[in-house]
């Protein structure tokens, strides 16, 4: 009788037929983010139905579903809208000492209901022919007279600037961060961008010498144009750091499959997961204990600003009317 109970167990902790599945509503791209589901059905046998869209779609989607949404994970590309999610009451705290021990807290919320899974910096990208490093300083700098009609930027109305200059205002205050957007304005070479990419290409050509990008546009455009004369400055090393964002996720407010969900949310903070979640992407691992891609090693380490992300939620209105106070187009 115990032979037979043993192989009854073994058969139903190991048998794929008995696998649970758990569905993500997902704002990271299909080709971001499906090798990391597959790595994790292989390693654990739990299937991942999944649903990309941008962010806010799928969050309508939540509430218009309610509790019949079959999700159980949503997972976001900026920390403002994980926020949001929160704030919708979407989602629900999850109590992992595993996540809080592998993700830092300035990069989770404080309430536990959602956390980062990758870091990306929103940093300062030079033309390497015309600026030398050492003039560069602070973000605010780039508002200095020297570098009038020489600044090009993203236009205000993507999510990450919006992120961007609320955490400014968090850590500035609202007058501060009102006259250096004011003066990014007045420095403009030409009008704003809709996209990083381009961002970098108008520095690269000469049209203006410096800009403001996220890290991992670089690094695919430097893989493609390694010939292209930027390179990356990381600013305030001597105040408050380098703006930083996340990708992240959180459990679903209406989850059915609870305990499956958080198993696989503290398999992303891992080491084993990690590189895989940050790397296809040139992001950098949540979990200070993991060391970044090789490419992205390279571009040197930096200070980050320690406030905690869900500033970049709580202050985005303001910093939207900010912006549209400084003509920041």
């Amino acid at each position: 009788m115990r032979f037979i109970i043993t192989l009854l167990t073994l058969f139903f902790t190991t048998s794929p037929a008995f696998a649970e599945e758990i569905t993500v509503y997902s704002a990271r791209m299909e080709q971001l983010i499906k090798p990391v589901f597959d790595a994790y059905t292989k390693a654990s046998g739990v299937k991942i139905r999944f649903i990309t869209d941008k962010e806010g779609p799928l969050l309508q989607r939540l509430i218009a579903e309610g509790k019949d949404s079959p999700a159980d994970i949503f997972m976001a590309v900026d920390a403002g809208m994980l926020w949001k999610a929160a704030e919708e009451k979407l989602l629900k705290p999850v109590a992992s000492p595993v996540l809080k021990a592998n993700i830092p807290a300035h990069l989770r919320d404080p309430k536990d209901q959602w956390f980062g899974l990758s870091v990306r910096a929103r940093t300062i990208v030079y033309n390497t022919k015309n600026v030398k490093p050492e003039v560069l300083s602070t973000y605010e700098a780039l508002g200095d007279a020297k570098f009038q009609k020489r600044l090009c930027m993203r236009t205000s109305k993507k999510v990450y600037n919006m992120s961007m200059v609320a955490m400014m205002i968090a850590d500035l205050g609202m007058e501060q961060t009102e006259k250096v957007v004011v003066s990014w304005v007045k420095n403009l070479a030409v009008p704003v961008f809709s996209d990083d990419t381009q961002v970098m290409k108008a520095i690269s050509d000469g049209i203006c010498d410096v800009g403001i990008v996220n890290t991992y546009y670089y690094g695919r455009l430097m893989e493609k144009h390694p010939d292209y004369p930027l390179a990356l400055f990381w600013p305030n090393q001597k105040d408050r750091g380098v703006h930083i964002n996340i990708s992240g996720a959180g459990l679903t407010r209406h989850t059915k499959n609870e305990k499956a969900a958080i198993a696989f949310l503290e398999w992303l903070s891992s080491k084993e997961a990690q590189n895989l979640f940050a790397d296809v992407n040139l992001e950098y691992p949540a979990n200070p204990n993991v060391k970044p891609d090789a490419m992205v090693a390279k571009w040197g380490s930096f200070k980050q600003d320690m406030i905690n992300m869900e500033n970049a939620g709580k202050l985005q209105i303001d910093a939207v009317k900010l912006m549209d106070r400084a003509l920041y187009k």
